[in-house]
């Protein structure tokens, strides 16, 4: 009888030592590293939008392959935007997520993650929304609400930025309007108006005529610099006035405009510098001059330069990242679950 209830014993200390990574649930440091990790590969894998921040591991589920040691995870995590635009490609961890007063932005992602030596991206569905402003006034009066994109002040906000930064732009060619991805307003002395956007090089260099802009086609994907820029205007105690057209100002609307852009290398350039670096390690004594591109640029206090990054497989093709309400959650499964918020805004509805 002893010996059998001695490998009894060691049968359930076997089992349980096998369950314990599971047993951890969502404070699991694997189940962390999948989350924190597919996370990274969602945000290289989109097309559009904002980089997004991981809050808390919500729930899992792990199923063990037996074949090769690996694990499949499935995956609800909290999310939150950040300020950091898809364009940049810059790590999530890199990026600020929005605070109270600059529209935040969560949603959650079902993400299905396989893990052995490295963490593998199978798929993935996001769904993400604005706090809404009602949530965000009861706690903050003052804080800026979002604006409607197509808003003619908005546009109009655009308009006054861009035309800003390609007159003080050191840059070799004048950039156009790509999106509109953002807008909010908030009193100060008067309207103010505070806009996000991309833009994308054109072929027009800065000596065309004036008159001549508006029929500047962008560049070829490839080869265009692309940026992202935030933009604010003040109106004052005015009403908001039309613009002059590009390159004619009085100077009253100079002052009132502020804009700063993030500008990413182009495709081409990166591809460029990576063959360069490739072969200098090769041929020790010969160097490359990694900042010649197509068409030269300089840095001004308004600009800035990084690299936009390329990933081997085509963006967007393993899940998508829409606008929804917020769905109604069941309690998680997993023991440990969910971990703690990493950002909490101190808002009662939603609970943020």
């Amino acid at each position: 009888m002893s010996v059998y209830l001695l490998v009894l014993c060691l049968a359930l200390l076997q089992q349980e030592g096998r369950a314990r990574p599971d047993a951890s649930g969502c404070s699991s440091p694997e189940a962390v590293r999948v989350a924190e990790e597919a996370l990274e590969q969602i945000n290289q894998d989109r097309t559009n939008g904002y980089i997004l921040s991981l809050n808390r591991l919500y729930d899992l589920s792990r199923t063990p392959n037996k074949e090769n040691g690996g694990s499949f995870y499935n995956l609800t995590i909290d999310v939150m935007e950040t300020k950091c635009h898809i364009t940049s490609r810059k790590p999530w961890k890199q990026c600020e997520v929005r605070d109270i007063g600059e529209v935040p932005v969560y949603g959650e992602c079902e993400v299905s993650a396989y893990i052995d030596s490295q963490v593998k991206l199978q798929s993935y569905s996001c769904a993400i929304r604005e706090v809404p402003a009602t949530a965000v006034v009861s706690v903050c009066p003052d804080c800026p609400t979002a604006d409607n994109l197509n808003d003619p002040i908005v546009k109009e906000t655009v308009k006054l930025s861009l035309q800003r930064f390609n007159e003080e732009s050191r840059l070799a060619n004048y950039f156009t309007l790509e999106n509109i991805t953002r807008a909010k307003s908030q009193w100060v002395f008067g309207p103010s108006y505070f806009v996000e956007f991309t833009i994308v090089e054109t072929v027009c260099s800065k000596k065309t005529d004036a008159r001549e802009l508006s029929s500047c086609s962008p560049m070829g994907c490839q080869f265009a610099h692309r940026g992202f820029c935030f933009g604010s205007h003040s109106a004052g105690d005015s009403q908001f006035e039309v613009s002059l057209p590009f390159g004619e100002t009085d100077g009253s609307d100079q002052k009132a405009v502020e804009v700063k852009c993030e500008i990413y290398e182009p495709q081409a350039a990166t591809v460029e510098e990576q063959a360069h670096a490739e072969a200098d390690s090769g041929h020790t004594g010969h160097q490359h001059d990694n900042h010649t591109h197509l068409h030269p640029h300089e840095h001004t206090h308004s600009v800035t330069l990084s690299s936009d990054l390329t990933v081997s497989k085509p963006r967007g093709s393993l899940g998508t990242v829409v606008d929804q309400p917020a769905p109604v959650r069941s309690s998680p499964a997993a023991i440990s679950c969910p971990s703690p918020r990493r950002h909490v805004l101190g808002l009662e509805e939603p609970n943020l």
